[in-house]
């Protein structure tokens, strides 16, 4: 049996005329954020350590910001998409975990419905998915309220 890592990042800043939404959670606040699709950059961070573990290239590469087909997509859909090609390669995802770094806002309340829709999406149990959320302290652009930066990885599991 072989066992994978992989690691994702995503970043994003606030402004976008779009409610806010991590892992497919809305969450209140004055703006969402800015990307292609709608900007879950908990969702995109995840795609981007599954993709890494099963050495599947990366979400830009799967889903580009100039292909018009993915203006506006539900980052869920698309990393629904990478658990099923992650499976088409024979690989089973063991757990994943991820780190949610904003000044604001406070995401601890919604923490265990991202955990839920995560866990959802990938078909695994609430128990393999770990989502943390954390500030920066004021230091730079994510702690002056600017945006959102996440961190994640993923193992998975193959014969």
């Amino acid at each position: 049996m072989t066992s994978r890592v992989g690691f994702g990042y995503d970043s994003h800043t606030f402004g976008a005329r779009r409610p806010l939404r991590l892992a497919g959670v809305e969450i209140p606040h004055e703006s969402g954020l800015t990307g292609h699709s709608d900007g879950d950059a908990l969702a995109h961070a995840v795609t981007d350590a599954l993709l890494g573990a099963a050495a599947l290239g990366d979400i830009g590469q799967l889903f580009p910001d100039t292909d018009p087909r993915w203006q506006g997509a539900d980052s869920l859909a698309l990393l629904a998409d990478v658990r099923q090609r992650v499976r088409a390669a024979g690989l089973r995802i063991v757990n994943v975990d991820a780190t949610v770094i904003t000044q604001r806002p406070k995401l601890a309340p919604h923490v265990p419905t991202m955990r839920a829709r995560l866990a959802e999406t990938l078909g695994i149990a609430l128990a393999q998915v770990s989502v943390k959320a954390k500030t920066n302290e004021g230091m730079d652009a994510v702690g002056r309220g600017e945006g959102l930066q996440v961190f994640a990885v993923a193992a998975l599991a193959g014969e």
